[in-house]
Order: C-alpha cells, then sequence, then structure tokens
C-alpha cells in the first residue's frame, strides 16, 4: 500500500500526471474528452448521457483553451444568454468609438465566448480488485456547477466556486467499462455570488467552462480516512488532529492509527487505539511536536507533514493520509496583529484571478512561487485573493515561502445580489467556507478568512456578525472580519476599511496628495483612534499609469488586449505615437511616488494591522485599471525595479517626518527620524546614519544618530535631523537618505535661492494673464510676452475641461466617471533652456505640484498640430490629448511663451512658482528663444475666458 501512497504524493504536486494501471488506487482522466454545447438545453431532455458527444476537447482546461464556444468580433454583442447586448458590452463601459461606431469594451476581450451548459463525456474501466473500494471521484476546479451521470443515471450536481467538487460513486460504478458525463453550467442562477465577482467576472478570470486541475478516479478502501484538519498549539508545542473516518461497513470497528509528523523536526510516531463508527466518525487526537518545535512565518516558512496511518488487521485494512501544517499562531492583541506573540504588518497586494494566457488560475506550482516570489522581491508578506478561492498550489506555494493569505468565499454581493436577505447565497457562504476550511484549512498560509468584497443589503451586517461569531467560535486558526471594506463590527478580529488612505472614490482634488502642499509627515493615527481591533486598510493606491503598447503582443493567449489597441490608434490620430513610451516611463515615476507616499503613510501609523494594495499589478478590468508597477502578466514596466521599491516597502523601513520638501536656502531642514520595523528580532545596537547628496552623489552634509536598540514595532524614534541650507547656493535638487542597518530610505527634497539672479533685458518682457489689444500690439511690433494664464480662465474646447491635479489618476477615468484628477503628470525634456533653472527629470516630482495644483492643461490639437510643448500633459489613455502646461509660438514679429501654469498669483509664497518664473524668464531674455511656429494672437484670445 506504501507505494500507492507515494504515487498519490506525487499526483498532489504534479497535475494530471500519466495514467495509472489498472492496479493502481487511481485512475487519471486528464486528457481528451467528448464534448457538445448546449446552449439551448437541450442535453437532460435529449439524454445526452446516454448518446455518445460529437466533438472533443482536452481536459484539464476551459472551452476557450480548446477554442469551443462563439466567435468574438468587434461588432459582436451578447450575455450570459449568448444574444442579449447588456451583458458584456454595456454602453456605461464602451465609451470610445472607432470607425464605424463600433464600441468595444474596456477590457480584455475572449476569442471565444460562452456563458450556458457544455457536456463533456469520458469512458472509463474500472479494475477489478475496485470491486469491494469506495469509490470517489475528484475534480479539482470546475467552472462552475458541474451536473454527473454514470452511464444513465444521474449521481447528483455540485457547485463550489473554490474547492473540488467530490462525487462518492461507490455504488455506481462496478468493474468494468463505464460513461462518464458531466454538464457543466457557469451561468449565474439561484447561488449569485456577484457579478463583478471575481470567482466569476468577464473583468479577470473570465466567466470561463471548463475543468482544471487533478481530474481522477480513487480507489479507498471501506474504512478510511477522509480528512484530518490539525490545530497547532505553539505553547503547548502540540496538536490536535480532528481526523474523520468513514466507515461504510455499516458496523463499529476497532483500529490502530499511528501520526507522524515529519519536516525539520522529526518527532516521534504516536499510536492510538480507537474505535470507529458506523458512518462518519471524528477522532480527537492530540500529539506532542517535541521541545524543538519549528515555528512557521515569512521569516521561517517550516512546514511539516503529518501522516495518519489506519489498521485494522481483522478487516485487512490499511490506509493512509497525508496534510501538510504549520505550528504558528495569527492573532489581535488590541489594535496589533501578531504572528507568534510577535508583532506582525501586513504588507500585501490583491489577486483578482487575472491570467490572461488562460483565462482561469494556474494549478501549476511553479506558477505560485514565480508570483510569491516577484511579490516578496518588492517587499511585501501578504496576498489577499478578492472575491475567490485560489487552488490548492496556491496554499502551498504560500506556505513554502512564508506569506500571509486571505481568501475570500468568492463573493461581491452588491453588485447584482445582496447578503443577509434569506436568499440562496446567504446559506451557500456558509456551505462554501466549511468547503474551503476542509480543503486548505491547515495550510499555515491560510492566515485571513471573510465572506467577500464590500457587501450589499439590507442585513449584511447582522448576517456577516453572524458568520464572523461562527467561524471564530469554531476554529482559532486564522482571523476574520466581516467583508473587506466594511462593515466594522466590535465582533471581527480585524477590520477592513478604505478610509485610511491618500486618496478615495469621490475625494479628488481634496485628497492630501492633491490639496496639502507635499509632505511626509503625515499618518492616519486620528483616522483609526476608534477602532479597538487593528485596522488593514483596504484597496490603497490604485495610482494608475499610461498603457504599455508593447504589451499588447503577450496577448496569444485566450483573450486579447483590444482596449489597448484602441488606446494606441487614438494616440496615433493625435499625432503622439511617438511619445507613447515616454508617457509609460514618465507616469510610471509620478505613480511609484504616490505608490512611495501611500506606503510610508501606512508605516507611520502607530499599530497598524497593515495595507493591501491596489495593486502591484495591473488590473484589466472596469475600465482598464492600470494600477501596477508590473503588468498583468506580473512582468516590470521598466521605471522601478524591485530594489527601488523595497527601500519604501519591507519589514523594515527607516521613515523621515518631512514638513515640506520644498525649501528656500534661508531655511533649516528639520526632520523627526523613525523607523517600523517589523522584522525577525530586533536590530541591536545600531547606529542609524543620514546624508543629504545632490543628484551626482556628492554628499553634502551627513551624519550619524544615536546608537539603539531597535524592537519589533513602528513609530520607534531613531533621533532628529536638523540642517542649515545656507550653503546651497542654486536651485538644486537633493536626496536624502537614512540607513538603519541593511535598510534604507531616501526622500528627495528641493532649494532654492531666496535672493534671485538679476536678469539682463527682463524689462522688455511683457508679463500678463490674458492679451488685450495692447499686449497684442506689442507682440506684432516684435516685442516678447509671458503669458501666465489664471487658472480656471481657460474655455473647455481648449483644455479648460480638463481635471489637472498633482497625482495620477485614481483607478481610471472611465470607471470613476472622470473623477479628478484625469491626467498623469508632465512630460519634458530636463535640458530645455527653458528649464535651465529649475531642476528637473522629465517626470513629475514633488516640485511639480505647486504648477499642476495652478494650471490649466492646453489642448494643443485646437492650435496647432505643429506646436511642440515645453512641458507636456500627459492625458488619460481613453482621449489622448495632446496637452501642454508650457509651449512656444511666433506672435507676428514677436515672441510668446504661454504657460498654463499660473505663475502670478501669490507668487512671494509659492517658492517652486517663483523659480520656475525666474527660469522663463531667464530663458527668453536670452537668444535660446526663438519659437518657430507662428499663429495669429486672435487664436491664443480665443481660448481665454475674458
Amino acid at each position: 500500500m506504501k507505494k500507492y501512497i507515494i504515487l498519490f504524493s506525487l499526483m498532489l504536486i504534479i497535475p494530471c500526471a500519466v495514467v495509472l494501471g489498472a492496479s493502481q488506487p487511481k485512475i487519471d482522466l486528464c486528457g481528451v474528452w467528448r464534448f457538445a454545447i448546449d446552449n439551448q438545453d437541450k442535453g437532460v431532455i435529449e439524454r445526452w448521457f446516454s448518446k455518445s458527444l460529437p466533438e472533443t476537447v482536452t481536459l484539464p482546461g476551459s472551452m476557450a483553451t480548446n477554442g469551443k464556444g462563439f466567435d468574438v468580433t468587434l461588432s459582436t454583442k451578447w450575455t450570459g444568454q449568448i444574444v442579449d447586448s447588456s451583458y458584456y458590452y454595456k454602453p456605461e463601459y464602451a465609451k470610445y468609438r472607432v470607425p464605424g461606431n463600433i464600441k468595444v469594451p474596456f477590457w480584455l476581450q475572449p476569442l471565444k465566448y460562452y456563458v450556458g451548459a457544455a457536456w463533456y463525456q469520458k469512458e472509463v474501466n474500472i479494475p477489478k480488485d475496485w470491486e469491494d473500494k469506495d469509490i470517489r471521484l475528484f475534480l479539482e476546479r470546475c467552472h462552475w456547477e458541474s451536473r454527473l451521470w454514470i452511464d444513465d443515471k444521474e449521481i447528483g450536481m455540485r457547485n463550489s466556486l473554490g474547492t473540488p467538487h467530490l462525487y462518492d460513486l461507490s455504488k455506481a460504478l462496478t468493474p468494468g467499462k463505464h460513461i462518464l458525463s458531466i454538464c457543466i453550467d457557469n451561468r449565474v442562477k439561484d447561488i449569485d455570488p456577484g457579478i463583478n465577482s471575481h470567482s466569476i467576472s468577464d473583468h479577470t478570470q473570465t466567466n470561463w467552462n471548463g475543468m482544471i486541475g487533478q481530474l481522477y478516479l480513487e480507489a479507498r478502501p471501506k474504512i478510511s480516512i477522509q480528512n484530518i484538519q490539525v490545530f497547532p498549539d505553539i505553547h503547548q508545542k502540540k496538536i490536535v488532529a480532528k481526523v474523520r473516518i468513514e466507515n461504510s461497513t455499516k458496523k463499529r470497528q476497532k483500529a490502530a492509527i499511528t501520526l507522524l509528523a515529519t519536516g525539520t523536526t522529526t518527532p516521534e510516531s504516536k499510536n492510538f487505539n480507537v474505535d470507529v463508527a458506523a458512518g462518519v466518525d471524528t477522532l480527537l487526537l492530540e500529539y506532542p511536536m517535541g521541545n524543538d518545535v519549528k515555528l512557521w512565518s515569512e521569516f521561517h516558512p517550516n512546514v511539516y507533514q503529518l501522516t495518519a496511518s489506519l489498521n485494522i488487521p481483522k478487516k485487512d485494512v490499511k490506509d493512509t493520509f497525508q496534510t501538510s501544517f504549520g505550528m504558528r499562531q495569527i492573532k489581535a492583541n488590541g489594535t496589533q496583529l501578531e504572528i507568534n506573540d510577535k508583532p506582525l504588518f501586513l504588507r500585501g497586494t490583491l489577486e483578482c484571478a487575472i491570467f490572461p494566457k488562460t483565462g482561469f488560475p494556474p494549478t501549476q506550482i511553479d506558477e505560485w512561487l514565480r508570483i510569491f516570489r516577484i511579490c516578496r522581491s518588492h517587499g511585501l508578506n501578504h496576498v489577499r485573493f478578492h472575491s475567490w478561492c485560489p487552488p490548492q498550489v496556491a496554499f502551498d506555494a504560500a506556505d513554502q515561502l512564508g506569506f500571509y493569505l486571505q481568501v475570500e468565499c468568492s463573493s461581491w454581493a452588491n453588485q447584482s445580489t445582496t447578503i443577509g436577505d434569506g436568499k440562496p447565497f446567504d446559506k451557500y457562504v456558509y456551505e462554501e467556507s466549511e468547503r474551503m476550511v476542509e480543503a486548505y484549512g491547515n495550510h499555515p498560509s491560510f492566515c485571513l478568512m471573510l465572506y467577500g468584497n464590500e457587501p450589499g443589503g439590507k442585513n449584511y451586517t447582522q448576517f456577516l456578525t453572524k458568520f464572523v461569531t461562527y467561524w471564530k467560535n469554531k476554529d482559532s486558526r486564522r482571523i476574520y472580519t466581516t467583508g473587506s471594506g466594511w462593515p466594522n463590527v466590535d465582533e471581527n478580529d480585524y477590520q477592513s476599511t478604505p478610509n485610511p488612505r491618500i486618496q478615495a472614490w469621490g475625494e479628488e482634488l481634496k485628497s492630501i496628495i492633491n490639496g496639502s502642499a507635499p509632505a511626509s509627515d503625515y499618518d492616519w493615527n486620528s483616522k483609526i483612534a476608534s477602532f479597538k481591533q487593528p485596522v488593514v486598510s483596504h484597496e490603497i493606491g490604485q495610482w494608475c499609469v499610461y498603457p504599455n503598447f508593447k504589451e499588447i503582443a503577450k496577448y496569444d493567449g485566450v483573450l486579447r488586449a483590444r482596449n489597448f489597441e484602441i488606446f494606441s490608434e487614438t494616440l496615433t490620430e493625435n499625432g503622439m505615437k511617438q511619445q507613447a513610451d515616454s508617457f509609460l516611463l514618465a507616469s510610471g515615476k509620478l505613480q511609484a511616488l504616490c505608490y512611495k507616499a501611500d506606503i510610508e503613510a501606512a508605516l507611520r501609523t502607530r499599530s497598524f494591522g497593515g495595507f493591501q494594495l491596489l495593486d502591484l499589478h495591473d488590473f484589466p478590468g472596469q475600465g482598464t485599471a492600470l494600477v501596477g508597477v508590473l503588468d498583468a502578466f506580473w512582468d516590470e514596466k521598466g521605471y522601478i525595479s524591485p530594489k527601488e521599491y523595497s527601500r519604501f516597502c519591507n519589514s523594515t523601513v527607516p521613515l523621515a517626518r518631512l514638513k515640506k520638501h520644498i525649501y528656500i536656502n534661508s531655511d533649516t531642514l528639520s526632520t523627526s527620524i523613525e523607523i517600523a520595523h517589523y522584522g525577525d528580532a530586533p536590530l541591536l545596537a545600531c547606529i542609524p546614519s543620514w546624508k543629504i547628496s545632490d543628484i551626482y552623489g556628492k554628499v553634502i552634509f551627513s551624519g550619524k544618530l544615536p546608537q539603539k536598540d531597535i524592537p519589533l514595532g513602528n513609530c520607534i524614534p531613531l533621533g532628529e535631523i536638523s540642517v542649515p541650507l545656507s550653503s546651497v547656493e542654486k536651485a538644486e535638487k537633493l536626496i536624502l537618505e537614512v540607513s538603519a542597518g541593511s535598510f534604507s530610505n531616501s526622500w528627495d527634497i528641493w532649494v532654492y535661492p531666496t535672493q534671485k539672479e538679476k536678469i539682463t533685458g527682463v524689462d522688455k518682457i511683457k508679463i500678463v494673464s490674458t492679451l488685450d489689444p495692447a499686449t497684442c500690439n506689442y507682440l506684432e511690433n516684435g516685442g516678447s510676452v509671458l503669458l501666465s494664464l489664471k487658472k480656471g480662465t481657460l474655455k473647455p474646447e481648449f483644455g479648460g475641461d480638463v481635471k489637472i491635479g498633482f497625482s495620477s489618476i485614481f483607478w481610471n477615468t472611465a470607471w470613476t466617471h472622470g473623477q479628478a484628477p484625469n491626467t498623469l503628470g508632465i512630460l519634458c525634456n530636463p535640458e530645455h533652456p527653458a528649464l535651465a533653472n529649475f531642476p528637473t527629470e522629465y517626470y513629475s516630482n514633488w516640485q511639480w505640484w505647486d504648477a499642476m495644483s495652478h494650471s490649466n492643461a492646453i489642448e494643443l490639437n485646437k492650435l496647432s498640430p505643429e506646436i511642440k510643448p515645453i512641458v507636456r500633459t500627459i492625458d488619460d489613455w481613453v482621449t489622448n490629448r495632446p496637452l501642454a502646461l508650457l509651449f512656444e509660438l511666433k506672435i507676428g514679429k514677436g515672441k510668446l511663451l504661454v504657460s498654463g501654469i499660473d505663475l502670478n498669483q501669490d507668487i512671494q509664497s509659492r517658492p517652486e512658482a517663483l523659480q520656475l518664473k525666474q527660469s522663463l524668464l531667464h530663458y527668453m531674455a536670452g537668444k535660446q528663444f526663438n519659437p518657430t511656429v507662428s499663429l495669429p494672437a486672435s487664436v491664443i484670445q480665443n481660448m481665454i475666458i475674458e
């Protein structure tokens, strides 16, 4: 029997291994199946289970991976019922028109699409030595309802979205040949998890139809171990094994059970003599792990294997069951999360079932190891599975690498259904959670569980409070909360809330990042003060970047990036095709800056539970939300490396509470330095250091902070820095860097001289906010004019309707109905002489906050396609308008520099504006100011609101 156990273990690792011989306890069902689409629901009535289906597919797989379904073209419109136009192509999501008035969705588009019933059929040959066995059918992941027939007998139906579909076929399968007919139906019926739930949504994994992962028949003894749930006790150094035995002999049996845990340490085996009742019996067996037991955490992912051997000599019954587990305890202690009695800070991202190659999640462990290693390289230790449950190998990979997983019961109920109103899904949530815990509950990585995302309904608070209470009382191996986002009730182990983040839905230009001058001294202490439990901030970030059109070629599976193709076409139509890569890189730098600000604010918040990013990688649905520094394939985009990202997102991060990023040289830079340290152990005898360097690496100021032992936790003070900036004589960017042990972090600051250089010839430059007749005459006769528009004085048709702000776009404009800002920062040539005295990179950094907060984005295609702006504003990829903040023109014999930035209002209190104005005037007074594009003054006059 032992050789069978070894083969069974290999099957758990290698999905769909080679077909086993007739004498083996498994029959692998992977391979070719007969197939038929049943889009008119005739299969049951016409008894397709008793006929040979006409087509074939290969499983594991989906209809789409097998090229089955209905063809999709740009003009195709359909729904879950195939013919209606309201399901996939929703007008509110399909806002962009292409030639012929054809509308396309703003998410990835499948090559084939089908929602409904489909039949899968396979012949099996049951060996003779299975005659006295219990036989089970194991379908690792179906999507999603399955109905099974053996020959012409219907066996039953299963509808789990997140766990295997299991069928007891002991009475239905006799030795010899049989036909398995399985009808898979991916329609939403009475069990409605919500149309946008990532368990079924076309926005991400697609609402696929098929079966993936391991597919097999298994023969077990009439008395066998069906499941073991392992409950670790790290303080008593023991486990309690809840062993469920199925005894189909209908008689009580005396049996011997041996438990043995193996792993980094090998405790001794322990024998138990037990009585096994007829039917299903559950035994509680206590097993000591020994004094040298190894705990599981992100720093020490020690995984044990528990083997339970069942022996009934009188019946010649031997059975073995294996499961993995880890010795760990996760809990809330006041407002702090703890892992094994140490402070825990969750640094997480979402996984929304985004797999563009297949449209369904991988069931190979290598791919999950790759994903989690990428997350770890960016400093993360946590992944939230948004409204879905991953397959077995995701837990295996997370166990190996030490990742904390939040798993959800496949629902996002406020979109097309409600929770707590007595509908069938209420019962389903309990049933699905029970199945999830039975299938994956022993995994140490399975640390957090909840119903799903952002619930809705009249009674959802009461319903979910009872749900949390039920699970807290039943299983203490993980922590629970009602829903991701809300509601926040006292019964929760931790609170999930969207409030503590830099920008929220509907907040627009009033958010901290857009409404307050740049600083790094704010935190969320006041926002979470009312909570008695740890707070994990919900879906922080959502900062967008411009599309990477080179990514289109990667979509060579079941989905195509038609959205990207349209965005690329409109960029070309607006004459900016050559700017695509620059838009990506420049907006990416701004995106990374926004994420740094968001993450550091969380790390500065005392005893915070952690954050869940939306997202480390792109979300391809809901209007195309390019919110990742990685693309939908978890690949880098080229503007920030994992090493750079992990400086501000890690287990240990030095932090500076800068009251501002912009200084004049009569200021003194004063800041408190602290550290967030959630490492494996305290940092002993640490001597933190700091330095301020120029962009070439030359150290201008430096020093050391007092030596100290750094405990686990955050808001740990390291000392103060106070540096007079009087020695900085010219305008320049400087970099403050703080190091503690092997961890470093840095912040950009700008210093501008208080005394401005006198510019020869500046008295001949006329500075205006509108073009009156006198100014036009001055231009026509050869004068130089700086036209600095006051914010809000640009007509809508010339870009006055552009909602401009400092940050990048939040989520996207299509889904948020144009929430501000709807631009992605600036793009400029930092070597342009107009910017010679205004130190800048090619992208938005903090010194551009003032300009973006006092500006109008001027639409150049309403003026002249020949204008090459000095500073561009990167538009939303949906509209792709050529927008400018600074450009120059020839008007008659004169020269005009147009600034969409207001460089006049309150200028003395705006050091960045004062310095930018100085740089522009210096340029205009010199010989390099020589515009080549000519326009009549009336064109410029016409764009200004009088």
